[in-house]
């Protein structure tokens, strides 16, 4: 009997499987490495029960598994040794800066606001990567004056203010030429950073790079110990890496420099049927390039998403539900994108369950929204959430450690959210809720 073509492609379509999945309970890999079910019912992480953890500091809240945060951040040293950096922008709040300092990692900062925070929680300057594709004449004399470790140049400009700032005070920083490889990643264009059209960097396509190295090497104003790149965020191939450490192998190996960093942008699964390589399988993807290329250069990264991103979950609570018979269902939660707005930026998909039923099915299909005067103020577009979802529910959207916190704003004058770092049983406040007041705390009475 000759199978019904219809039921093959039933069969065999990914988009179909893939919603059968995401209608089962939400899966562990998407949480925090601590995540179990407590005693009471309800998703424990670090110990702490989310029930708990909504009464005592109420919602939004972020909660971050602290030793999540730890276990990546000794993946990442263990893989590339010391001088790798947790890229800063991320996720950083002084108590992130004090954690990464106390793993061994160093900090990558990509502005004067992320510099003054590191340095503020005790991170040693020597340990500081500072990043910025316009980076200003007073964020690179406080560099300077701090001693970074090292300063990632972007442009023939950059180099213009370093040497009229070394014509001042004849400090000469550290630094890295980064450069645009023109490999394109298979990501959102937003946050592609290696092709030739780029904002960032001294492109090898055109002879930028040539020329900056030329330009360093006649200058007094910066010592340059290597090359920089970075091809962009959220890749889950990790040969784009591959791709891009040929090309910038010749300047590298040829001229001896002895480091290379090849920037973050390792993805991490954020719905049902993503994949993406640990930190240790990008590193050995990493590592092997380099030696086929002849590098001998020490070879450092900077990973954010991937320490950040699966440590943390988001916790709202379910005001308003908005049932339109036949086409959707809303579901209106106390946040939105005041506190994630990647859904509304990129297009970034997330799942969503209910911390009171972690191991529920999950069958009906609805649209998690938040709180603002925006109809594309969306987090979740066709969440899978239980059955029996109510108003006045917590519900939870998890790997959001990364860029929720960090990207927020007060849109619609809406206070942010806490953050929380959970452990063996403690939570510690780590960022406070902001009050009414807070939002006028810059306002200058006429």
């Amino acid at each position: 009997m000759i199978p019904d073509p219809a039921e093959l492609d039933r069969a065999v379509d990914p988009g179909a499987l893939r919603d059968e999945a995401r209608a089962g309970p939400v899966p562990a890999h998407l949480l925090p490495d601590s995540a179990t079910v407590g005693d009471d019912g309800w998703l424990a992480i670090g110990g702490c029960s989310t029930a708990d953890l909504v009464r005592e500091f109420g919602t939004p809240l972020f909660v971050y598994d602290e030793e999540h945060l730890r276990a990546r951040c000794r993946e990442a040293l263990a893989t590339f040794g010391d001088g790798v950096s947790y890229a800063g922008k991320a996720f950083l709040c002084l108590a992130m800066a004090k954690l990464v300092h106390e793993e061994g990692l160093h900090l990558d900062v990509a502005t004067g606001g992320e510099l003054h925070v590191a340095l503020a929680a005790g991170v040693p300057a020597e340990r500081l990567v500072l990043h910025g594709n316009n980076k200003s004449d007073a964020e690179l004399a406080r560099a300077r004056e701090a001693g970074v470790g090292r300063i990632v140049v972007d442009s023939f400009d950059e180099l213009d203010r370093l040497e009229r700032l070394h014509e001042e005070d004849g400090r000469t920083p550290r630094v890295l030429l980064r450069a645009t490889p023109g490999v394109e990643a298979h990501t959102h264009e937003f946050v592609q950073t290696g092709q030739i059209d780029s904002k960032f960097g001294f492109g090898v396509a055109s002879g930028d790079l040539d020329r900056a190295v030329e330009r360093v090497a006649s200058s007094s104003a910066a010592e340059l110990v290597g090359v920089h790149l970075h091809i962009g965020s959220q890749i889950f191939v990790a040969d784009f890496f591959r791709q891009a450490i040929a090309v910038v192998a010749p300047w590298v190996r040829d001229l001896d420099l002895p480091e290379l960093s090849i920037g973050g942008g390792l993805g991490v699964p954020y719905v049902v049927g993503e994949e993406a390589p640990t930190i240790s399988e990008w590193g050995r993807v990493v590592h092997d390039a380099c030696r086929e290329a002849g590098i001998r250069s020490r070879v450092t990264a900077e990973p954010g998403r991937a320490i950040a991103a699966q440590a943390a979950v988001t916790l709202y609570t379910v005001g308003t539900i908005k049932d339109i018979p036949g086409v959707r269902t809303y579901v209106a939660v106390d946040g939105g994108m005041s506190d994630n707005p990647r859904p509304v930026l990129y297009g970034s998909g997330y799942e969503a369950f209910l911390p009171r039923a972690v191991e529920a099915p999950r069958p009906r299909v609805v649209t998690v929204v938040g709180k603002h005067c925006e109809s594309g103020d969306l987090l979740v577009r066709d969440a899978h959430v239980p059955a029996d979802l109510r108003v006045g529910d917590v519900l939870a959207t998890p790997v959001t450690g990364a860029y929720g916190h960090s990207m927020g704003s007060n849109y619609n004058k809406v206070p942010r959210p806490a953050v929380v770092f959970v452990r063996e049983g403690d939570a510690r406040l780590v960022v406070r809720r902001e009050t009414l007041d807070d939002l006028l705390r810059l306002d200058v009475d006429p």
